[in-house]
């Protein structure tokens, strides 16, 4: 019998969105028949409660319409719940023993805990034999908080799992738009001749959020915008964006050329981390209609942690030479969104004239969230006689991914990662020279910021973040996409 091991099977990520993954594929007939799900946490409940929390979940986040009761009775049928504390050593021979016969056989197992348990962990499975050829480790994010805790959650976990049985999670890259990214530029002719230099103006990648701390204050408090969002999320979609065709889709391949764009940033550091780089923290004010309080008194103390940063990177290679990438993030933003803008270069020359014949760049919008959507801005002529000359209007070419594929349910971006991680499909998982090259960038960063004594400029809830990012991109003669 094959097993699926969930660590911190009582937590939020396990409730919003584990669970009712694991549900989703079993109703689509994808799990294997003899799969059994084993949760384990801290938490001391039986079977019984744990089942009882997993149909809980599911009302909770899945559609009324799909929660048919032989589907769901089925799926809950498949589960198990074992207490386990690990920083217990022995009780890892508990857990083994709940998995029956030749527990490593097929075992594939999800750890999200914090980043000083990982060791302990590792060293428990490893103890108690479950970790032999054939299992699978999922590992959730944070890794570390810099490149040196980093290596040492990785050599801790390459000690009994070589890369190969190693499946680092960034749960964008499970995303449909973000996979779409691929399918658009290397299926179709026509972007890939444009993508480059000469054809690309500027990059632009917003990942913007309402909310604030909304629970998570010890972690986010000494994590910040620029470790918590941008060292994966933001610079995996930076990479995306600007990485070399593969020359296939698979995971050496795609990840090979990841990496050289991840090694290809030039560093912010001390010299230019006041001129490429600016951070802010959330005051009181207003979103949606709502006041909220600002960072400070949400926290109920005085804090320098970063809710928002901006950034302008540079990709020093051939393709991307002198084409500017602005990174934006942060907490208590007006909308939330998540959206790559990439805005193309102007035509050489314009053969209209007249007042209503100003000419603008074409635009790409590729929108992750909340709706998936890849809008292309062009220009076309307004209809009329054209008396006084021929009068143009920038329009949208818009793809709305749900509305094309209407046949299709949309998927929470997890299910794609736990069949991958089922099957063994590495493709959209983050190898560790990858993580790795993103510390190095990322600690580059905060090491310019502590040399010029840069602290967090503030900016009111409800607005786009301190004035200072405004002038990070209009410096460069660029307006940000809000």
């Amino acid at each position: 019998m094959k097993s699926l091991l969930l660590f911190g099977a009582t937590g939020d990520l396990a409730r919003r969105m584990l669970l009712p993954s694991l549900f989703g594929l079993d109703g689509d007939g994808l799990l294997p028949d003899d799969l059994r799900i084993v949760g384990t946490a801290r938490s001391d409940l039986g079977d019984d409660a744990f089942k009882a929390l997993a149909a809980a979940s599911l009302k909770d986040f899945i559609e009324p319409e799909r929660l048919k009761p032989e589907a769901v009775a089925k799926f809950i049928a498949r589960l198990r719940y074992v207490r386990l504390d690990v920083s217990a050593p022995d009780q890892f021979m508990a857990l083994r023993d709940a998995l029956g016969e030749s527990p490593a056989d097929g075992l594939r197992i999800f750890l999200s805990t914090a980043p000083s348990l990982f060791g302990p962990t590792i060293a428990g499975l490893a103890s108690a034999g479950l970790t032999g050829d054939q299992t699978r480790l999922a590992l959730e994010k944070p890794l570390g908080h810099d490149l040196a805790s980093s290596r040492a959650i990785n050599d801790a976990v390459a000690t009994v799992f070589p890369e190969s049985r190693t499946f680092r999670i960034d749960h964008y890259l499970g995303k449909e738009t973000v996979q779409n990214l691929l399918a658009l530029r290397f299926g179709n002719a026509l972007f890939e001749p444009l993508w480059n230099a000469q054809g690309i103006d500027h990059v632009q990648i917003t990942v913007s959020e309402t909310v604030g701390l909304e629970g998570r204050m010890s972690f986010y408090d000494e994590a910040g915008a620029l470790r918590d969002m941008v060292q994966n999320h933001m610079l995996q979609l930076l990479a995306l964006t600007a990485m070399e065709p593969p020359a296939r889709f698979d995971a050496a391949s795609v990840r090979d050329e990841k990496v050289k764009v991840l090694r290809s940033l030039r560093p912010i550091d001390s010299l230019t981390a006041p001129t490429h780089s600016v951070i802010g923290q959330y005051g009181a004010g207003a979103v949606g209609g709502q006041p909220v309080k600002g960072y400070a008194e949400e926290l109920g103390r005085a804090s320098n942690t970063e809710t928002f940063v901006a950034l302008k990177a540079h990709v020093d290679n051939w393709r991307w030479r002198s084409v500017p990438f602005y990174l934006r993030t942060g907490k208590r933003l007006p909308t939330r969104s998540t959206e790559i803008f990439i805005q193309f270069r102007a035509v050489p020359h314009s053969i209209f004239s007249g007042p209503g014949a100003a000419l603008q760049p074409n635009k790409l919008i590729i929108r992750l969230q909340p709706e998936e959507t890849i809008t292309l801005r062009v220009m076309l002529k307004e209809p009329g006689l054209d008396r006084a000359g021929v009068r143009l209007r920038e329009a949208p070419l818009d793809i709305s991914i749900p509305n094309a594929f209407a046949d299709s349910r949309r998927r929470i971006a997890y299910e794609r990662l736990l069949l991958d991680l089922l099957d063994g499909d590495p493709t959209l998982f983050v190898r560790r020279d990858e993580v790795e090259g993103q510390w190095t960038w990322i600690d580059a960063i905060r090491a310019g910021w502590a040399a010029n004594g840069m602290t967090p400029k503030p900016y009111a809830a409800g607005t786009w973040g301190p004035s200072a990012a405004i002038g990070l991109t209009e410096r460069d003669g660029v307006t940000w996409h809000d």
